[in-house]
């Protein structure tokens, strides 16, 4: 069995996203397509996003929940919920300034139904930089601290862009 996955479910608008396990930059891909079809959805409303099963989160991962959040924001100006009962990940989330573009709850979803587990894409290296480099710029642009935090980084991506 994988170590991680992705749920989701969806009802009038409003969709469940639950990541279980390590979710890291392997799954860029698949989540930056989930999100642009989630943000894409004419009836797209809000989001809630379940991070109580999440045993790690990479920065990458990060900004592409921050970037659902701001659409979500965008389009209905209603503010996403997160949802983090580990104390780990919720230091993290709220030091990337995630307390500013979500309601975060701090205790477990009472019910989640009819999640379904969201195939895994595979992608190339490109693919994974072009989607890394995208999610660390909107993590710069959700405060000073990530600015400096990933700079670096972000310089050093686009660098190595081809052409």
């Amino acid at each position: 069995m994988a170590g991680y996955k992705i749920l989701q479910a969806e009802k009038q608008g409003i969709y469940v996203l639950k990541f279980i396990g390590e979710i890291r930059l392997n799954l860029c891909c698949t989540l930056d397509n989930l999100v642009d079809s989630i943000t894409l959805d004419p009836l797209f409303k809000t989001v809630v996003i379940d991070l109580t099963e999440t045993e790690i989160i990479d920065s990458t991962t990060l900004g592409l929940i921050a970037k659902i959040a701001m659409a979500a924001q965008k389009q209905s100006n209603f503010l996403p919920t997160l949802i983090t009962t580990n104390p780990d990940i919720t230091r993290i989330v709220t030091s990337m300034g995630f307390d500013k573009i979500f309601i975060i709850v701090r205790e477990p979803a009472s019910r989640i139904e009819e999640l379904e587990e969201i195939p895994v894409l595979r992608a190339s290296e490109q693919d994974v930089r072009d989607r890394v480099l995208a999610a660390h710029k909107v993590l710069m642009g959700l405060n000073k601290q990530n600015r400096d935090e990933f700079k670096n980084l972000v310089r050093a991506l686009e660098v190595e862009e081809p052409g």
